[in-house]
């Protein structure tokens, strides 16, 4: 290339911080590689013959490609690009989930994000049979294999339906759902995520009834709000809570749901690692 643009030895000699010599010995073994000739040289000029112009034109395209091949494992190697498989929890999304999701995508616009929306055991199940890549969960249970990092914490509030006799207060204790049917997620979701709000109600002496299932949020809340029973939850809900429906602090000892990102152990790509890091930065400013 610096031959055929300079149309001088000398010239591109000096370009390249090479003797004209070495540069001679290099071009006739290029063109004894390529097998035609590339150059016309007399002692007056040099010109690129027919073969020269078609191989010039490829050797541009080809360091144009090798520049982008290696930008592009810079960006790998920086996490800034390649495809990450992320499980979520639904209720994860009422969170500042949204919100890490738009700063990653502004800070690696390369990058393909694979969301997949199920409850946090099947993420789990996701990350150990390596379907995913990484997880934003609720309450995970301890997994061998998995590496869990608590972002945020938030408490627990009692949803009831508006026309509770509690619905007025400011906020209630929980032995006062005692007698109430509950309308709950299914312990699929995660033995500790199930296990940790009906905690509570084993601190006052009972456990309730789960009258009623159902595996969203809205859902629940929608059921709550028909009068079909009480429940307890991650007070992210109340930002879509119907007007159906009345959201109670807890009195008592504080109880607080963990949302956590996953990853398996030992996981050492930097796509993972950057979101991770960005995961934690969202975090630590929500507090």
């Amino acid at each position: 290339m610096a031959v055929a643009e300079e149309l001088h030895f000398g010239r591109a000699a000096a370009r390249l911080n090479l003797a004209q010599p070495p540069l001679s010995q290099q071009i006739r073994r290029l063109e004894a590689i390529v097998g035609a000739e590339l150059l016309r040289r007399n002692s007056r000029s040099v010109e690129l013959t027919a073969a020269g112009e078609a191989f010039l034109e490829r050797a541009r395209r080809t360091l144009r490609h090798v520049q982008e091949d290696v930008a592009e494992a810079r960006r790998v190697g920086q996490g800034a690009q390649g495809v990450l498989r992320l499980g979520f929890a639904g209720s994860a999304i009422l969170t500042v989930v949204p919100e890490l999701l738009r700063r990653y995508r502004g800070a690696a616009p390369l990058a393909q994000l694979q969301l997949s929306e199920s409850f946090t055991a099947q993420v789990v199940a996701g990350l150990l049979a390596g379907d995913l890549d990484a997880g934003l969960v609720r309450d995970a249970d301890p997994a061998p294999g998995l590496s869990v990092r608590t972002l945020f914490t938030e408490p627990y509030v009692a949803v009831l339906p508006a026309h509770h006799p509690a619905a007025d207060g400011a906020d209630m204790d929980v032995s006062a759902l005692r007698r109430d049917p509950f309308v709950y997620y299914p312990r699929s979701a995660g033995a500790r995520a199930y296990e940790q709000p009906l905690s509570l109600c084993a601190a006052h002496g009972f456990r309730p009834v789960i009258a009623q299932e159902a595996s969203q949020w809205l859902t629940i809340l929608r059921l709550v709000g028909a009068g079909l029973g009480v429940s307890i939850a991650p007070a992210c809900v109340r930002q879509v809570a119907p007007d159906s429906v009345v959201c109670l602090p807890l009195r008592g000892p504080e109880l607080r749901s963990e949302i956590q990102f996953v990853q398996r152990e030992g996981e050492a790509r930097p796509l993972v690692r950057a979101f991770a890091e960005l995961a934690g930065e969202v975090a630590q400013e929500s507090v």
